[in-house]
């Protein structure tokens, strides 16, 4: 197990470093959304599994050939009070630092959950005294605010797209059925669940540079991803005039608030920061145009196909080297 160890934490530092860096700088993401963000998931889930692995394994090799033994011998050491010591210094500082590491993650990810529900939660209840119902169809509501404003709340049979009086009034027909079309997307594709998965790596681990780059891709790729639904029933030239008027609401403050109705002090609704631009940054804004205005032709089946299968190799390469051994004795 010794050096599988070693492997496991070179191949967690080239995924945690180099890989995203690279990935981030690429031009081919924008042709193909879809494998991108894939591409992006199997590296931050094979880059954990190995970082917590290679710590695992490395504690465990004095007591097992293999990962399976070794941690039947390191239950047998924590439950019936057996000796610790073929365990030295390091396998043991290892051992505690997979199990913290571990639980961070976990931690984390459960915490941003509860936050980000609980701000949905109050969001929807302001809607319900703020918000009126829309002619533009079911789970679609208008908010009392000048600037152009277009978000979606995700809740399952609760979701609702929310749209402002100011970009009701600056939309076409044509251009506003777009913007409905991309929020629908966001539902429908359950995009806010990688939302939430970055942006807990992130909190997990602010101090590695690439959790922003992956946060910051995820973000980019999950509106491409909408683009490419609402392209498929409007003109690029509608959506891309649909892009440029929500992106102008971004000029208002973050979390600037909704004028409150009379007999309803003290429950203005603060916007959700970047929803004037969709949830998505001047940077992304202006990678979606430039995507619609010069389009490149999608990834080669071929091409497509390889990263796809670097993908399920990332992700079974470390599993491989953690549980194979011990199934094979």
């Amino acid at each position: 197990m010794f050096w599988t160890s070693y492997f496991l934490a070179v191949l967690a530092i080239v995924l945690a470093w180099p890989v995203p860096i690279l990935l981030s700088r690429a031009h081919w993401p924008a042709r193909d959304p879809f494998t991108a963000m894939v591409l992006w998931q199997a590296i931050a889930l094979a880059g954990g599994l190995s970082m917590i692995g290679a710590m695992l394994v490395y504690g465990l090799e004095p007591v097992g050939d293999n990962l399976i033994a070794g941690l039947r011998a390191l239950a047998g050491m924590v439950l019936f009070a057996a000796p610790t010591t073929a365990l030295g210094f390091w396998h043991l500082f290892a051992l505690s630092a997979a199990a913290l590491l571990t639980a961070h993650l976990v931690f984390t990810l459960l915490l941003t959950y509860y936050k980000i529900e609980r701000q949905r939660r109050r969001h929807r209840e302001l809607l319900a005294l703020l918000a009126s119902p829309s002619d533009d169809g079911p789970g679609t509501v208008v908010i009392n605010h000048d600037s152009p404003v277009a978000y979606c709340l995700p809740g399952g049979a609760r979701s609702v797209t929310v749209l402002s009086d100011g970009l009701m009034a600056a939309l076409e027909p044509a251009e506003l059925r777009a913007v409905l079309i991309h929020e629908n997307a966001h539902l429908t594709q359950r995009h806010h669940l990688l939302l939430w998965a970055f942006a807990a790596w992130r909190q997990a681990l602010p101090w590695l540079p690439t959790t922003r780059l992956a946060q910051e891709a995820v973000n980019s790729l999950i509106e491409m991803l909408a683009d490419d639904v609402a392209l498929k029933t409007e003109s690029k030239v509608t959506l891309i005039k649909a892009i440029a008027i929500v992106a102008s609401g971004s000029a208002a403050p973050p979390g600037a608030a909704v004028v409150e109705p009379a007999g309803l002090a003290g429950s203005s609704l603060q916007l959700p920061d970047g929803a004037g631009a969709g949830g998505a940054g001047p940077s992304t804004t202006a990678s979606r145009v430039s995507r619609l205005l010069s389009p490149q032709p999608p990834l080669a089946g071929g091409l497509r196909a390889t990263v796809l299968a670097v993908c399920t190799l990332l992700l079974a390469m470390p599993t491989a080297l953690l549980i194979v051994p011990g199934l094979l004795g």
